[in-house]
């Protein structure tokens, strides 16, 4: 459990660094109800203190996406080179003699997952992996094929490699740090050379779900971004549930991964794939809806107005 929870803790060390300094534009506008004091002030204020010009405002209000180079370069360098080194190690594990997996018992798991422990499919297994490759293209081809997303391609393809490493670094992680034995392990049924090799000491947590998850998830809520007033935004969604869905049920037949494991890849995934762009949108790009403005004249006070329209439209 202690393991789990160091890489639960390494996640949320990531996300809290993506907390976006808020660039809400600011209206200070004095205005006088007399006719001769009719002109707004409006001073607009970056996160830098530094006034954007018009054009420049304008500008930047049509960024969906706001990258920090200062911290999303070496993050995903890191994890990015930290998951292909644990995938070396994890999948070259020593494999396990005959003795010692014709010695497990079912006893020693979890009663929760013990149920599991006979399930073995090596159709379902292949079959899931269709949908781990399937899914991964997916938000490049949607990114090319888009033409709003398709100017901020290299932004989005950045935003997605750091999704995959930080969703390499849970995984592959936890699975370095543990060494459980999958459920195929303990299925007489299955072939003696699978579960004795090195990685059927994988089984937490797991991946395929979470990177398909990671993937689809990540298309359906940039879709969304880039288009917030679509009809169709749930179609992405429906695509990202239903793969992830299917990915943890195949994983489940094929005998490759515990309920256990499962719910914790289907839920970690697409937390990923949603958080990412998530902690990047520009905040300019949104209308927080309210705004406080100050006047003064033959009176004084606060006009305070709510707009229910709560996204700006992006526009060419």
């Amino acid at each position: 459990m202690w393991k789990f929870t160091f890489c639960l803790s390494l996640f949320c060390f990531y996300v809290t660094g993506y907390a976006q300094t808020d660039t809400t534009v600011r209206r200070d506008t004095i205005f006088n109800r007399d006719t001769a004091l009719q002109n707004d002030t409006v001073a607009t204020v970056t996160n830098n203190a530094l006034p954007l010009t018009p054009t420049a405002l304008e500008r930047d209000k049509k960024r969906v996406y706001k990258l920090k180079p200062a911290l999303d370069v070496p993050i995903t360098a890191i994890g990015s080179a930290w998951t292909l080194y644990a995938f070396s190690k994890i999948y070259d594990r020593d494999p396990s003699s005959i003795e010692k997996i014709e010695s497990l018992s079912t006893s020693s798991i979890p009663r929760f997952d013990r149920w599991a422990a006979d399930i073995y499919s090596e159709k379902a297994a292949e079959a899931s992996d269709l949908f781990f490759y399937g899914s991964m293209p997916l938000p490049v081809l949607m990114i090319l094929i888009d033409g709003k997303m398709r100017k901020d391609v290299g932004k989005l393809a950045f935003l997605y490699l750091e999704a995959l490493s930080v969703t390499g670094v849970l995984y592959s992680g936890s699975s370095y740090l543990t060494s459980r034995y999958r459920p195929y392990a303990y299925n007489p049924e299955a072939p003696m050379d699978l579960r004795t090799r090195g990685g059927a000491k994988n089984s937490f947590y797991a991946g395929h779900v979470a990177l398909v998850g990671t993937a689809t998830f990540f298309m359906a809520k940039v879709f969304s971004d880039y288009h917030p007033d679509s009809k169709i935004k749930w179609l992405p969604y429906s695509i990202a549930s239903v793969a992830t869905g299917a990915t943890a049920y195949l994983r489940h037949r094929g005998g490759r991964h515990f309920p256990s494991d499962i719910l914790i890849g289907t839920a970690l995934g697409p937390l990923v794939g949603i958080l990412i762009p998530h902690f990047h949108k520009n905040k300019l790009f949104e209308n927080n809806g309210l705004s406080i403005m100050p006047f003064t004249g033959k009176s004084h006070g606060l006009s305070i107005v709510y707009n229910f329209e709560k996204r700006k439209r992006l526009t060419n």
